[in-house]
């Protein structure tokens, strides 16, 4: 099993080296094609790839935090994330089957 950590922010590889994180892969754009079962990605990921990672067997957690609306689209320090709330957060993506009448 592997940890990937996705990010292409210096904030957010900061401040998960302070968090002591355990990762063995640090990536700015994650190959969804090498996930194994298993596989643990780290990241703020889009919906469908989460979902897809989910399917593939791998673990999907969120670097999660409460940003204020004048913050979005700002460069943010891991002093940033810090006093934001940073967090890792597990989720279970699942994109649901189609339904008959749709």
């Amino acid at each position: 099993m592997t940890t990937y950590f996705v990010s292409r922010h210096p904030g957010a590889i900061a401040w998960a080296k302070l968090q002591h994180l355990p990762v063995d892969h640090q990536v700015s754009h994650l190959d969804i094609s090498t996930i194994q079962q298993g596989d643990k990605i780290i990241g703020t990921l889009p919906i469908n790839l989460a979902a897809r990672i989910c399917e593939m067997g791998g673990r999907y957690f969120h670097l999660s935090l409460e940003l204020p609306a004048e913050m979005r689209g700002k460069e943010l320090s891991a002093d940033d994330l810090q006093h934001y709330g940073a967090t890792v957060e597990e989720y279970l993506v699942q994109k649901p089957p189609l339904r008959s009448n749709e």
